[in-house]
Parts: C-alpha cells; sequence; structure tokens
C-alpha cells in the first residue's frame, strides 16, 4: 500500500479532512498523528521542500509526508461608495494538503496527485474556500475517494 493517509488541516493545525489507508487507528492515535504532522509541516520555511521523512510515531523510516500549503486572499470591501485604504480587509485562508506515503512511493507523483485534487476541488465547489472543506465534507471525501482508492492514487485519462 502506497498511501497510508490523506489530510487536510488549516493554518492553526484544526483537521479538515482525515482520511487513513492503512491499519485502524484508534482516534487518540490520529490526533497525535495529526498534531505531530502539523509540527513537522507548518514550522518549515516556504523556501524548504515539500517533502519529509517520517518520525516514529508515523511509521519510522519507510514512511515519507508530502505536502502543499495553499494559501489564498480575499480582499473585502465595505459597502461605502468612497472605498478608503482604510477600509479594505484582507482575510488570509490557508490549508495544507498532506499524503503520508511509503518510502517506494514517488514523491513527483504525490505532489502532482495533491495538484489534480485541488484543481478538482476548486472546479466542483467554484473557487473552493476552507467553509467547503467544513461544510460538505461528504462531497469532499467522494471527490477524494475517486482519485485515491484504498491507499492508491487511481490513474486519470
Amino acid at each position: 500500500m502506497a498511501i497510508k493517509a490523506t489530510l487536510i488541516f488549516n493554518n492553526t493545525g484544526k483537521p479538515r479532512l482525515m482520511q487513513w489507508y492503512q491499519q485502524q487507528m484508534d482516534v487518540r492515535t490520529q490526533q497525535q498523528t495529526l498534531k505531530e504532522i502539523f509540527r513537522l509541516v507548518s514550522n518549515r520555511p516556504d523556501s524548504a521542500c515539500n517533502f519529509l521523512e517520517g518520525s516514529q510515531l508515523i511509521g519510522g523510516n519507510d514512511t515519507k509526508i508530502i505536502y502543499r500549503h495553499y494559501a489564498s486572499m480575499d480582499l473585502y470591501f465595505s459597502k461605502s461608495v468612497k472605498i478608503r485604504i482604510s477600509e479594505i480587509k484582507q482575510f488570509f485562508s490557508a490549508l495544507y494538503f498532506v499524503f503520508v506515503v511509503d518510502s517506494s512511493e514517488s514523491e513527483l507523483g504525490i505532489l502532482d496527485l495533491i495538484q489534480v485534487l485541488v484543481e478538482v476541488l476548486d472546479k466542483a465547489f467554484v473557487n473552493v474556500c476552507e467553509l467547503d472543506l467544513i461544510f460538505r465534507p461528504d462531497d469532499v471525501s467522494s471527490i477524494l475517494s475517486e482519485i485515491v482508492s484504498g491507499g492508491m492514487g487511481l490513474s486519470f485519462a
């Protein structure tokens, strides 16, 4: 089995999607694993590589963490006719898309799979945002199951 888990969480570490493909883990172990992955991924600079070796909690030397950090910025303007710069508010939304895989999996292949997932979500929800993942988890899980099944990435034509 190549893909062990697919995780999506925001920039504070709150999970928006967790799909585990390996043996069943209890909720406590899943939460510890998520915290460990968030700690590893969120502390990395933007210039760092998107590949990490797994820790003992995640599966040891046989495991890799491959992630992409997507950030979007939406500008919300006040409703007044005169828009002043001071009235412009910026809201930043950031999501981490993380795949935990075994060492035999191609890092670039998984990055491509993450890109496909993000593009499909963007088309399905028309400019996907974190709220879509919160309020429509069944749709997100269904889309993911079309891309990854039983821990294996499906081919696309």
